[in-house]
């Protein structure tokens, strides 16, 4: 089965066919429960908390991801593709730059 996971605080994804997840938290809730999905669409700002403090970011779960990969905990899927839709655009690119240079690692390794 295909599956799809949405990262984001606010943002609803344009189509009904992904699991949306609202923090960090609950994105490495579904990836204990679930695996890694087939496609994960990323946002890297999370917002704050109550008193202000910046919450983990998308970036932060990319990282979560490929600890979870190398430790044989979950791994990644041979046909895992994702997005970035963050309007942040350093963290757009830290991003894509941790992700795309595992994904690398990880085919060059097999």
């Amino acid at each position: 089965m295909y599956k799809k996971l949405y990262l984001d605080d606010i943002r609803v994804p344009q189509t009904d066919d992904f699991v949306v997840v609202r923090s960090f938290e609950e994105a490495v809730k579904y990836i204990q429960e679930s695996g890694i999905p087939n496609y994960i669409s990323f946002d890297h700002d999370l917002g704050c908390d109550i008193d202000g403090v910046v919450l983990k970011t998308g970036y932060d779960f990319a990282k979560y991801l490929v600890d979870c990969d190398l430790d044989n905990i979950s791994i990644f899927p041979d046909n895992f593709l994702f997005d970035i839709h963050s309007a942040n655009p350093v963290g757009k690119q830290n991003i894509e730059n941790l992700l795309n240079n595992y994904l690398k690692f990880k085919k060059r390794d097999k």
